[in-house]
C-alpha cells in the first residue's frame, strides 16, 4: 500500500521536474505526512473491533453487571465496582477511560482510578507486543501478548494496593448500590453509530499527535550531525542526525534493563508521545521500508532479524529477556501525552506529574528486574 500510495505522490512531483522527487518536500511528504496518515490507516480495525465489542457489552445490558460481580475483587483496593468500567474501557482506549471516571461518585475514587487507567494496556501498546512477540518468541507470540495483558492486570491491582497505602490512606468503600438495566438485544443502528462515532473520535485524537510526531521525527532525523552525513532533508544514515544524536544520550539509561541501544530508546522516546508511533519509530531507526505493514506488525522479514541482532548485542546475548524487559517498559510507561492532557484537565497537574513520575519510575525498575531474572531463566 505504501509502495502504490508513493508512485503516485512521485507521479505528482515528477509534473514539477524530473529533481522534484529529490527535494527535502518530497521526503516531508513521503516519509512524514504518509507514514503517519499509514500508521493511523493500521490501527483503524483493531479500534473498530473492540469498539464493536465493548458497545455490545454495553447495550446488552451485561457491563452493568460486571460491575457487581467484580465489586469483592475491587474492595481490596478500597474501590466498588463501578471503578472496574474505566478500567474496562481503558483496555480499548485510556482516553475515554479517563472520561469514564466521571461516573464515581467519590472524588477520591476518581482521582485514584484515573491513575490506574494507563496501567491498562490499551490497544495501541498490542502493536508493539506484536512485533516483539513473533520477533523473538516466534511459536509463543500468542502467549507472550496474552501474558502481557495478564501483566497489565497485575500492575493494576499492584499499584492500587500500593496507592491505598501510601496516597489514598483515608479512602473507605462504601456500600455499592445500582440499578440494573434489562438484558436486551443489541440495537444495530445504535450499535453502529456509537462505534462510528468512538472510532471517528480515535482517528480525530490520533491523526494530529501521530502526524505531529512523524514529521517532528523527520525533522531530528534530517538535520546532518556530522562532516560527511549528507544534507538537510538526505542524511545517509539516521544515526547520524539530530535524531542518533538524543537517542544516544539516552540509551545508556537502559543498560540495567538490556536494551541501551539508540534504537530502543528512540522507540520509546516517541512512545511517550504516542505508542501508535513505537513500531514506525523502529522501522525509521533500521531504515526499514514500512509499505508491508503484515511483515512490521509481526515483526518479520528485515524488521525482525534488525531487532534480534541489536537486542542481542546490547543484552549480551540474552536477547529474549532484554525484549521481555522492553515489553514491560512499553506496557508500564505514560501511555501517551494525549491522557497525560486529560489527566491534567480533570484532576490538575500536580496529579498529572505524579502519575507520569510513578509510571517512569515502575515501567524502569520492573524491566531492570524482568530483565536481571529472564536473563538466568532464557
Amino acid at each position: 500500500m505504501r509502495a502504490w500510495l508513493t508512485s503516485g505522490i512521485d507521479w505528482i512531483f515528477n509534473l514539477f521536474g524530473p529533481t522534484a522527487t529529490d527535494t527535502w518536500f518530497h521526503s516531508l511528504i513521503v516519509d512524514g505526512v504518509l507514514d503517519g496518515i499509514i500508521t493511523i490507516g493500521t490501527f483503524i480495525p483493531p479500534m473498530g473491533i473492540m469498539f464493536i465489542m465493548l458497545s455490545l457489552l454495553e447495550d446488552s445490558g451485561y457491563l452493568a453487571r460486571a460491575a457487581f460481580v467484580m465489586d469483592r475483587a475491587m474492595r481490596c483496593m478500597h474501590l466498588d465496582g463501578r471503578a472496574f468500567l474505566p478500567i474496562v474501557v481503558g483496555f480499548g482506549c485510556n482516553l475515554p477511560a479517563l472520561a469514564a471516571t466521571r461516573t464515581l461518585p467519590d472524588s477520591r475514587q476518581r482521582v485514584m482510578v484515573g491513575m490506574l487507567v494507563p496501567y491498562a494496556s490499551c490497544t495501541a501498546r498490542l502493536s508493539v507486543y506484536m512485533v516483539l512477540a513473533y520477533a523473538f518468541f516466534r511459536d509463543q507470540a500468542g502467549l507472550v501478548i496474552f501474558l502481557m495483558y495478564v501483566a497489565s492486570i497485575v500492575l493494576i491491582l499492584l499499584v492500587g494496593i500500593l496507592l491505598r497505602k501510601v496516597k489514598f490512606t483515608t479512602l473507605t468503600s462504601e456500600p455499592f448500590a445500582m440499578s440494573l438495566p434489562p438484558y436486551q438485544w443489541p440495537r444495530l443502528l445504535v450499535l453502529l453509530k456509537s462505534v462510528l462515532l468512538r472510532l471517528w473520535g480515535f482517528i480525530r485524537g490520533a491523526s494530529s499527535i501521530i502526524i505531529t510526531m512523524l514529521i517532528a521525527m523527520w525533522l531530528l532525523q534530517s538535520i546532518p550531525m556530522a562532516a560527511n552525513a549528507g544534507s538537510f532533508g538526505h542524511v545517509e544514515d539516521v544515526h547520524d542526525s539530530a535524531y542518533g544524536v538524543v537517542a544516544d544520550a539516552v540509551a545508556p539509561v537502559f543498560a540495567p534493563a538490556g536494551f541501551d541501544n539508540w534504537h530502543a530508546s528512540a522507540a520509546l522516546m516517541t512512545g511517550f508521545v504516542a505508542k501508535e508511533v513505537v513500531v514506525a519509530s523502529m522501522a525509521q531507526s533500521y531504515s526499514i521500508d514500512t509499505g508491508d505493514e503484515d511483515e512490521v506488525q509481526q515483526g518479520e522479514g528485515s524488521l525482525g532479524v534488525q531487532l534480534r541482532e541489536s537486542f542481542d548485542e546490547s543484552s549480551h546475548g540474552h536477547g529474549q529477556a532484554a525484549a521481555i524487559a522492553f515489553l514491560l517498559f512499553t506496557l508500564a510507561y505514560t501511555p501517551c501525552l494525549a491522557t497525560v492532557a486529560e489527566m491534567k484537565r480533570q484532576f490538575g497537574m500536580r496529579i498529572a506529574m505524579q502519575s507520569v513520575g510513578m509510571s517512569l519510575v515502575i515501567a524502569y525498575v520492573l524491566a531492570i528486574v524482568a530483565f536481571q531474572l529472564f536473563r538466568l531463566i532464557l
